[in-house]
This record gives C-alpha cells, structure tokens and sequence, in this order.
C-alpha cells in the first residue's frame, strides 16, 4: 500500500513562511502520522492547492543550495582571513612589527641616555679640588643636557611601547573576530546544509508521489461525534468511508488521530514534548465488534474490497486522559486505497471534529470505559462493505487505526494537525513512505 506521510517542515522561504514547523525527527520514522487539518474544521478544499507542486520544491531546492553554496564561501573566507592574519605582509601584522621595532630602538636610545647621564653625574663628582668654576659649571650643564636626552627617550620608549601593545590588541582582536565570524559562517553553513538536504528529500518525495498515488474522490469520508468530551469519560464517533468511484477498490485503509490542543497563546515547536496530548483511540466494526486497541504493529483500520458505491462503517472510541485540564481538541481521519491493478489513491477530504474538553469533576470518578467486549451497533442497512478481504463479509479486519495511545512518540502528522488546526501556518507535504511500506 503507498502509504501517505505528512512532512511539517519550512522546506523553504521561496515557498512559504510557517511560524510552526515540525521537524521529521528519527523517532517518527515508524510511525504513520494522520492528514493536515484546516483551521476552519470542515472546510478542506484549500489544503491540496497549500502543497507545494514540484515545480515549487524545485524552485526552493535551487534556492536552498545557492544559499548553502554562498554560506560555504563565506566559511572559505573566514578562514582565509585567519590564514592571512599569520602572515608577516598582513596590515596589523606589518603595523605591530615596525611598532616592537620602534620600541626596541626607543629601549635602546634611553638606555644609552641613561648611560650618558649616568657619566656625567659621575663626571661632576670626581672633578677635584683645583677645578675651575668654569669647568665646574661645564661640567653640570653635562649633567642637565644629560637629564633631558634622557627623560626624552624614556618618554620615547613610553610612547614607543603603547603603540607596540595597542598593535599588539589589534592583532589579537583581529584574531578574536576572525574565528567569531568563522563560528558563524559554520553555523549558517550547517542550517544550509538542513535545509537544503530537507528541501531536496521533498522534492524527492514529491516526484516519487507524482504520477504514482494521486489525491483524488474515489473514497468520501465522514465523521461525526460529540462537541463536548469529559476527561475520563468514553466519547463514540462514526467513521464512513464510501467508494464513489465507478469501480470497486481493492484494497483500503483508514487512518484516524485525536490531539488536545494547544491553549491559546501557547507556543508549540519542535522542543514542545507533545506526546501528553494524543487521545487514546480504540475502534470497532461490523466485522470487529470488539473494541480493539491499538498496537505498534497496526497501523490502520484494514477495511479492505470496498464495492462500487459501497459504504463501510467504523466506529472510533475516544477517552480523554482523567487528568487531563480543560481545553479543546480535534479528530481527524483519512483514507487509502489500492487496486490489484497497481493504481492506487488518497482521499482527497479530510474530516474532523473539534470539541470542548471539560476537566474530570473534582469530587467524582470518571465514568469507566465500556467493557472491551461491547459491541458495536449495528450500522445503517446497505452501508457496511458489503465484500470484505477474502470475499466474504465476515472476515474480521486485521487492522488499527494510526498508533494514538500506545506509542509514547508523537506521529508527526497529529502535531501537524494541530498546529495547522491553530492556524499556524505550518507548511505541509503529502509524504509518500519509503522502504518499508507493505503493500
């Protein structure tokens, strides 16, 4: 069976700016995800124009790698710039080198002052007895010429060694913002890298959907159920799936998802551990009329031959944790099919449910869950399947619905849902599964 897959993802600004978006996480890769849902609960006609056409995916490929190729460039200079920075014809390099220069020969010029100063002092105290007074005062003008050569270049030196050390800070500094830059560049490079891998492997996804599995009307699916939930407490919804093709369809899977809602204003990203918010699921059948739980190994309601302008019926079983605090919520399903022939589709409509969840009363137990034996009520005369796997209408289906409550991982797709239900604005692809889907 192709199997269908929704990708939350910004695959690229070309195409849509989501203020949500969910990332296809490893923890993901087993799990069947349920259908994008429209902020507006029932109206769905808008969601297959918001995908992009391959065409769009190339586009954003194309503008995702000149992205990627322009942050490799700036790393490439970056580090080009550090690579300069060690070279002695480097500007600051030069400048720091004929500054320590500078410095050495004002070192030495006051070295040799002090000297001087040194002699002449010395000179003036071994003049003797017999000496003149102008050779005394020759001898303290020494003295005073001597001072001032001196405080000059110990002046010099001062001056000189400042503007070694600031050459010296520029370098450094120079240094400093060098590798900062590079971190950058870095780390724009491996966003780049995300996106432009994430962009392409959506519009390898794309092209492996087109001219394979198309979204079309063969299957119209309806929901119903309840606007007010009771944390604790069993909530029933229907579930028809009706072939208006021309044909029968071979083969067909339903898939459905619950999610409590994000409260307003609460902010939901790819951070969010949003695994609490999943409703249990449990389903029956004119077939399996028990209500049966979902498991890691089902992962859909195998409806199975649906005849030309044949319906089959579902029921879908709904129990809001007992804790659970008050809030909204949303159900959803879709469907699949395939013929022996290898053509196969996707229903083209979406239907939900949004409902108010009221919190557990305080002073109560809430109401236990039906027993697991109970069975289903019989469904409309002329609506069930009326050949089932096998030919016969009694073949019990050997299926469940997308894992909802026995998983601790969250399906991508439900948070898509919900973020989309909020309107988030979160882009969405239909994903095709790889490796691995059984027909």
């Amino acid at each position: 069976m192709k199997i269908r897959r929704i990708l939350a993802t910004a695959v690229a600004a070309a195409v849509t700016t989501p203020v949500v978006f969910l990332s296809a996480a490893p923890a993901f890769a087993d799990t069947k995800p349920a259908a994008p849902q429209s902020q507006k609960p029932s109206s769905h006609e808008d969601d297959e124009d918001d995908m992009p056409s391959v065409e769009e995916l190339k586009a954003a490929v194309a503008a995702a790698r000149k992205a990627y190729d322009e942050a490799v460039a700036e790393v490439a200079g970056a580090q080009a710039a550090i690579e300069a920075l060690d070279k002695a014809d480097h500007p600051l390099k030069a400048a720091l080198s004929t500054a320590r220069q500078t410095a050495e020969a004002a070192a030495a010029a006051k070295t040799a002052a002090d000297e001087a100063l040194a002699k002449a002092e010395e000179a003036v105290t071994k003049l003797p007895e017999t000496a003149t007074d102008e050779e005394k005062k020759a001898a303290a003008d020494a003295v005073t010429a001597a001072k001032k050569t001196a405080d000059e270049a110990a002046a010099a030196k001062t001056a000189a060694d400042a503007k070694a050390k600031e050459a010296q800070k520029a370098v450094e500094d120079a240094n400093v913002a060098a590798f900062h830059v590079l971190g950058l560049a870095q780390k724009v490079e491996k966003a780049a890298k995300r996106d432009l891998d994430e962009a392409k492997e959506a519009l390898e996804i794309a092209e492996e959907i087109e001219g394979e599995c198309k979204v079309d009307d063969a299957l119209k699916l309806t929901l119903s159920g309840p606007k007010t939930l009771t944390a604790g407490k069993p909530a029933v919804f229907s579930l028809r799936l009706t072939n208006t093709s021309d044909h029968a369809l071979d083969v067909v899977d339903a898939f459905a998802n619950a999610v409590r809602l994000p409260d307003p204003g609460e902010e939901i990203d790819d951070e969010t551990a949003l695994q609490g918010r999943l409703i249990p699921i449990e389903w029956s059948s004119p077939d399996v009329l028990e209500w049966t739980p979902f498991t890691d190994k089902y992962e859909s309601v195998d409806v199975g031959r649906l005849a030309k302008g044949a319906s089959y019926d579902v029921k879908l079983r709904l129990t809001v944790a007992a804790d659970a605090p008050a809030g909204r919520g949303v159900a959803f399903a879709y469907a699949e099919y395939e013929n022996n022939d290898g053509s196969c589709g996707m229903s083209d409509d979406y239907p939900d449910v949004d409902f108010v969840i009221k919190a557990a009363d305080k002073g109560g137990k809430p109401t236990p869950a039906p027993s697991e034996t109970t069975a289903t009520p019989a469904p409309t005369t002329g609506t069930t399947n009326t050949t089932q796997q096998g030919g016969s209408s009694n073949t019990p289906v050997t299926g469940t619905l997308a894992a909802t409550g026995a998983n601790d991982t969250l399906p991508l797709g439900l948070a898509a849902a919900g973020a989309v239900a909020l309107g988030a604005g979160a882009m969405v692809v239909a994903r095709r599964r790889k490796a691995g889907a059984g027909a």
